[in-house]
């Protein structure tokens, strides 16, 4: 019986309480709880773009500012999908993904190889969404590759509309983490690397 790739994360600190459920074999449903809207919504259509049931409460010192919530959401996201995967045995390893979003046009590229690293080429066309720090993505994304053991290339191509260019930049990493994390029957259970293990 195959495994369920799924994970819980709790993370207590004295500025944050994170209680987050990953499910990688979902239908894409999401129950979200942050205290950030913008983040709320980014994150409910990163479960639906690909596929995964991700469930979140978090409370943070959101009065001194999101930063805090912000990073720690982005490492609690990435050990989810970090323990998931286990030993990343048997799954495509890679994916890749372009997204339009009306003016906007972003693309993701990702390797599951235990090995992080995050090239942020998404350009910051307003200082803030809703509330939101514009800066603070770039924050969360390298956060959740850190934890994901994960190498994450997020390149806007153009756009304008800095929500547009965030929703695409979320989005294209959603579908490009969907086609890394299937799963291939012929690797038989094996590591898709000549070093037998990532």
């Amino acid at each position: 019986m195959k495994q369920p790739r799924k994970a819980q994360i709790k993370r207590e600190t004295a500025e944050t309480s994170i209680n987050l459920s990953l499910n990688l074999d979902g239908s894409g449903r999401a129950q979200i709880e942050t205290g950030i809207p913008f983040l709320d919504h980014m994150l409910t259509l990163f479960a639906r773009h690909s596929g995964a049931d991700l469930s979140i409460a978090a409370r943070g010192d959101i009065e001194v500012d999101f930063h805090h919530t912000v990073e720690d959401l982005g490492i609690c996201l990435g050990q989810a999908l970090n323990r998931s995967l286990g030993d990343f045995s048997g799954i495509a390893r890679y994916g890749e993904a372009l997204i339009p979003m009306d003016e906007t046009l972003c693309g993701a590229v990702v390797d599951i190889s235990n090995r992080p690293f995050l090239v942020f080429n998404v350009a910051l066309t307003a200082p803030k969404v809703g509330k939101l720090d514009s800066e603070l993505i770039e924050e969360f994304f390298r956060a959740f590759a850190v934890h994901g053991g994960l190498t994450l290339h997020l390149n806007l191509k153009y756009g304008k509309n800095q929500h547009h260019i965030f929703e695409a930049a979320f989005k294209a990493c959603a579908h490009a983490l969907r086609r890394a994390w299937s799963e291939r029957e012929e690797l038989d259970g094996k590591v898709l690397s000549s070093k037998g293990t990532l």
